[in-house]
């Protein structure tokens, strides 16, 4: 069940600087491994999901926040990451601080930026989740197909109209 007093609304310019912290939050780490080094998303591959944001066209994103704290942001871009399917499908990225996660607050960010995309026009979204990690059902529950496997990961499309 969704927080009662969580606040989903636009990531706005102020959230952007919150994206680095997000981004790395996102990063998946198997139980029983060391998380890699905060510095890991200077990484060219992983500042394509943030520098910038908010500036090209396809930067749509959302915040979760309770009792003004940002507890969760999901956002996406075109852009040719590890979810890039073609040119026209921007790429999702989602996170929530760990004490908030299991609660449907990630399930209305994902839900509210589908409605977005669909709304701008979009057909579909993508996004590319470790196998092990299990957001994985959550995505299939949204209604994400798998449409390329790597060893380790699925990359995923989301249809956004009939």
């Amino acid at each position: 069940m969704i927080e009662k007093d969580c606040i989903i609304r636009p990531i706005e310019e102020k959230d952007c600087p919150a994206l680095r912290r997000f981004l790395y939050q996102a990063i998946f780490v198997p139980p029983g491994t060391n998380p890699p080094p905060k510095e890991v998303v200077d990484l060219p591959e992983l500042q394509l999901y943030i520098a910038n944001y908010g500036k090209r066209k396809g930067d749509i994103g959302y915040t979760a926040t309770i009792d003004s704290l940002v507890v969760g942001m999901t956002w996406c871009r075109l852009m040719n990451d590890y979810g890039h399917v073609d040119e026209h499908t921007p790429s999702l990225a989602i996170s929530l601080v760990e004490n908030y996660r299991n609660k449907g607050i990630g399930t209305q960010l994902i839900k509210t930026l589908l409605h977005q995309l669909e709304k701008e026009g979009y057909t579909q979204v993508s996004l590319s989740v470790q196998k092990a990690n299990p957001a994985y059902h959550l995505y299939c529950r949204l209604g994400f197909t798998v449409v390329r496997e790597t060893e380790e990961e699925y990359i995923m499309v989301c249809k956004l109209t009939e």
